[in-house]
């Protein structure tokens, strides 16, 4: 069935080829983006296509749209950038789903959040399932983010008890792959930018915190199940990548991968940064049936093979906290 669908964050990394991947099934979607942190040239090839629009919105404004489904994936996500306007990052959390659920509630619509591993902090449990309820500091300077998804999600599960909006909640783990913001300041887009210039490749702490990896396709096809699920099955649903790996382990595959001279070279860990983060997804197997099929290796090749192609200055970085 061809569905009417809004896209928030639709020009993002991740926004952008969901977008493409919805309007190549055939429905119709709505990209809505504010361009902070993401990059316009990542939907132009779809400007010509009938079933795409693209609006420039912010999330945390009232829009009133009609749509059969909603993926609400606007937030800067990474620390550089969710730090660089604290309040606003919060807002765009809190206020952005207020204002989504509100539509979704008008318009009788499905809505899925894209909330984040995050919400688990600098976790006490390991690999983390859906059922730990997180170690976060509500204080510190990731909060904006960790405790804005949090509510997030609060307000997710009220709307649904209270009104019976119909949600999906998904936790999403580390992910990378073609159309990283080269300046995004994660650490898959820092270590290939520096590695394809033989910089020194900077890593914080002494690399042997552990993150676990989700190429893009993998992490796309997850949440495309979660929304068109429908077992009643809500969430939240880890979804990411089991297979974990030490920070210095990527730099190093990175520098062997990019043929690159690049030198490690060490600083201090930023405060709050989670020293092990794995998920768990026994549950999106048993639910969604998924599991993801693309190891580290072969997604990072076609990760730098993308950094290759694109030229640098087409780029400018969304703030000054991008390495």
């Amino acid at each position: 069935m061809i569905s009417r669908i809004l896209v928030t964050g639709g020009a993002g990394f991740l926004g952008s080829y969901l977008c493409e991947r919805l309007v190549s099934m055939g429905h119709d979607v709505i990209c809505l983006d504010n361009f902070f942190t993401s990059q316009k040239s990542n939907v132009t090839h779809l400007l010509s296509e009938p079933n795409f629009e693209l609006i420039r919105h912010d999330v945390t404004l009232p829009i009133f749209l009609e749509v059969d489904q909603i993926y609400n994936l606007a937030c800067p996500a990474a620390p550089g950038h969710y730090q660089f306007n604290p309040i606003k990052t919060i807002k765009t959390s809190v206020l952005g789903s207020i204002n989504m659920l509100g539509v979704a509630k008008r318009c009788g619509a499905r809505i899925l959040q894209a909330s984040t591993s995050e919400i688990y902090g600098d976790p006490e449990v390991h690999p983390q399932v859906e059922s730990y309820r997180g170690s976060v500091n509500p204080l510190g300077i990731r909060a904006c983010y960790d405790e804005g998804k949090r509510v997030a999600e609060t307000l997710f599960m009220d709307y649904h008890r209270s009104n019976h909006v119909d949600v999906r909640i998904v936790r999403i783990f580390n992910t990378y792959g073609p159309r990283m913001h080269p300046y995004d300041g994660r650490v898959v887009s820092n270590f290939i930018r520096q590695a394809l210039a033989d910089e020194e490749i900077t890593i914080f702490g002494d690399g042997s915190q552990t993150r676990s990896f989700c190429y893009r396709d993998d992490l796309v096809n997850a949440i495309i199940a979660m929304m068109n699920n429908e077992q009643r099955f809500i969430g939240p649903v880890n979804i990411g990548n089991p297979v974990e790996f030490t920070i210095r382990e990527l730099a190093e595959q990175v520098i062997e991968l990019a043929g690159s001279k690049s030198q490690l070279v060490f600083r201090p860990l930023p405060d709050d940064d989670p020293t092990r983060r794995r998920p768990d997804i026994t549950l999106a197997k048993k639910e969604l049936g998924w599991e993801p099929k693309i190891p580290l290796r072969d997604g990072l090749k076609q990760t730098i093979d993308w950094f290759k192609s694109i030229n640098l200055s087409d780029y400018r970085p969304p703030t000054p906290n991008y390495s």
